[in-house]
């Protein structure tokens, strides 16, 4: 029997708790709090595996505030159900420094799984949340023993199931049947602009069920029905489960439940005191919690820590039963590889090889001593050599497959590897270089959540060829470039494609985004003999002189470019290889100041946009590159007509 008392003073004090602090805030979103309260409440009370005096206890079920904007919501029940997050803090609600920001942000606040506030974005995470879940349970679980049993609960709103990240990664977890991925849709039928049926006529339940969904539908103002619902959703085991729960936007407001002009703004104090004559609310009492919420889930508080007691015991049998199990669960939890046994291919001096080629060879390389790195493609693995080989393929019937098919999904794919990040797996993605556009918005996200996810990036300039100026990127790499936190390597050749995935599996705080070349490209000889350590500088010597003349500093494909021109110039000129820009720029001065020495001509080569080298070039007329799109052709003769050739680069010496 559920707490039919503790739930409705826990939805009316998440109701009180989000008027006041958005009302105080003079900013925020009071609708979906006051229509999810009754849902939240179950959910957080009833349902959740949780423990709040842990946030990071490994079993516990994950709550992802898809609808971030309603994080009033979320922020109400963490402070409710014992969370680090004081009533001080909710009072700070969109405060510079808060706890409480308008958006929930992961790492910042206790209890956040991800950062949401892109609608869509935290169902993409939910999906890769759960398809972690499997694949640890397939892992480390025996027949005595079931240590990792836990569910990934969504709750997204009609701006999430309109976005179209939702639909790829619904599909693709239709597919995968994710029994244990439940999804509470809060069906208000409003948005910004006025009533849902303005845009959005479809029949949502029938769309999921085609994905291979279970749905289901009730009240979701009753409690006892929402909380049925649920257990019917936990017990489908194979599709997972969307619960289309009808709500009303702004509930118990009088004058603006069920409109638009709940969305987005405070009530106003006159329309909160109305709101709270009509709850029932005590109108002296500001931030007003029922005791009877009190009492409820001081309750509740020990019976959680009582079950993650249950579950430590049981995981300490389970360790003492199977230590090898044990050993390759704590390097799972701590990130942790025996890279230092890694075996990397070894190329030659005039070796002839592409560096999408020579990623693929380093993944698998890395992938042997590894056991967390774990990715795939957007339908294009064998272009883009992302096949771990010799492992299997996650399917819904093989949950310990380690190469995953994304299918031609690339912006759910992105999401979808940040929830596999932050459930702990080191997981990449790979599609060609243009296609980040797709995939930009989840890696912006991944940026801000410090999150070292891996992009494999190929086919990544005009040298496509063929496929004309729709695939070939120019603009991409300063695109990529300013994501704040954002790792953008471009090796020069394939020694240099081994060292850049070493430097991003061995990152843990930022993601890496690797750019890689159709063609083959020509192994060089480097006069730096410590390259491979100062490469992690972001860049490196690799034709030096006595006293150049001039320095060309080049990226990817262009530094052979650079050594053509080098070898035609009758200057003396240095090449450098400059595998991120980024990271050279925050190297140290000194280490700058040798390879850059002031007073010598810097000239930058690299076949993208110029925007951005002006930071290292001496001047703009230093700059080598491509201020315009591509054209349909052979590569090479591309390249002539464009004019990246080493004849052009030797002009700007």
């Amino acid at each position: 029997m559920i707490n039919l008392d503790g739930l409705k003073a826990s939805a009316l004090s998440v109701r009180a708790l989000s008027m006041d602090a958005i009302q105080d805030a003079n900013s925020g979103h009071p609708g979906l709090p006051l229509g999810c309260a009754d849902m939240g409440s179950v959910l957080f009370g009833e349902i959740l595996k949780h423990n709040p005096a842990n946030s990071s206890w490994d079993d516990r079920d994950r709550f992802v505030l898809s609808a971030g904007h309603g994080s009033m919501l979320l922020y109400s029940l963490l402070h409710l159900t014992g969370y680090k997050l004081s009533l001080d803090d909710i009072k700070n609600f969109r405060q510079l420094n808060s706890l409480t920001p308008g958006h929930p942000e992961y790492g910042h606040t206790d209890g956040v799984e991800t950062t949401t506030g892109p609608l869509g974005a935290g169902f993409s995470n939910a999906v890769g949340m759960a398809m972690a879940e499997t694949m640890m349970a397939k892992k480390f679980n025996t027949d005595e023993f079931k240590i990792v049993d836990h569910y990934t609960y969504a709750l997204s709103g009609d701006g999430c199931l309109m976005e179209g990240i939702t639909a790829e990664a619904a599909s693709l977890a239709g597919n995968l049947e994710l029994g244990k991925l439940i999804v509470l849709y809060d069906s208000n039928q409003i948005t910004i602009e006025g009533s849902t049926d303005i845009t959005f006529t479809e029949d949502v339940l029938k769309r999921f069920e085609a994905y291979g969904w279970q749905t289901l539908e009730g009240d979701g103002h009753n409690l006892e029905e929402v909380y049925n619902l649920i257990n019917q959703a936990k017990a489908e085991s194979k599709k997972p489960t969307l619960i289309k729960l009808n709500t009303q936007i702004g509930f118990g407001s009088p004058n603006k439940s069920g409109t638009a002009g709940a969305h987005g703004a405070p009530l106003g104090p006159d329309e909160i005191k109305l709101t709270r004559e009509a709850l029932g609310i005590d109108l002296e009492t500001s931030y007003y919690i029922s005791p009877i919420a009190t009492n409820y889930f001081e309750e509740k508080r020990a019976k959680w820590a009582k079950a993650e007691d249950e579950w430590n015991s049981n995981f300490k049998l389970w360790a003492d039963k199977n230590p090898e199990l044990k050993i390759e669960w704590d390097n799972f939890k701590n990130g942790k590889g025996n890279l230092d046994k890694i075996e990397f291919p070894e190329y030659n001096i005039g070796d002839k090889v592409a560096t999408r080629s020579a990623s693929g060879n380093a993944l698998n390389a890395i992938a042997k001593v590894f056991p967390s790195l774990i990715g795939g493609s957007a339908d294009l693995g064998p272009s883009n050599n992302s096949v771990i080989k010799g492992e299997e393929y996650y399917t819904s019937s093989n949950r310990s497959g380690r190469n995953i098919h994304f299918g031609v999904r690339e912006h759910a794919m992105a999401g979808v590897v940040n929830g596999l990040v932050l459930h702990g797996y080191r997981a990449f993605c790979a599609t060609f270089l243009v296609f980040s556009d797709y995939m930009r918005p989840a890696m912006r996200i991944a940026s801000l959540m410090n999150l070292p996810g891996i992009y494999v990036l190929t086919h990544d300039s005009i040298y496509v060829g063929e496929d004309g100026p729709t695939h070939q990127p120019i603009e991409h790499y300063a695109a990529l470039r300013i994501i704040p936190g954002m790792q953008v390597f471009r090796p020069g050749d394939a020694q240099e494609t081994n060292i850049a995935w070493l430097m991003a599996v061995e990152e843990k705080r930022r993601p890496t985004s690797l750019l890689l070349t159709r063609q083959n490209i020509t192994v060089y000889k480097k006069d730096d003999e410590n390259w491979m350590e100062n490469i992690k500088n972001g860049a490196y010597t690799v034709k030096d002189v006595k006293d150049p003349e001039v320095i060309i500093v080049a990226t990817g494909s262009e530094v052979n470019v650079a050594l053509e021109a080098a070898k035609l110039s009758t200057k003396r000129v240095k090449v450098i290889s400059m595998l991120s820009k980024e990271l050279f720029l925050q190297s140290p001065l000194e280490y700058r100041t040798k390879l850059l020495p002031s007073g010598v001509r810097v000239v930058t080569a690299e076949s993208g946009v110029t925007t951005g080298w002006e930071s290292i070039a001496t001047d703009n007329n230093a700059l080598f590159g491509i201020d315009r799109f591509g054209i349909s052709g052979p590569g090479d003769q591309v390249a002539n007509e464009i004019g990246l050739t080493p004849e052009k680069l030797l002009g700007l010496l």
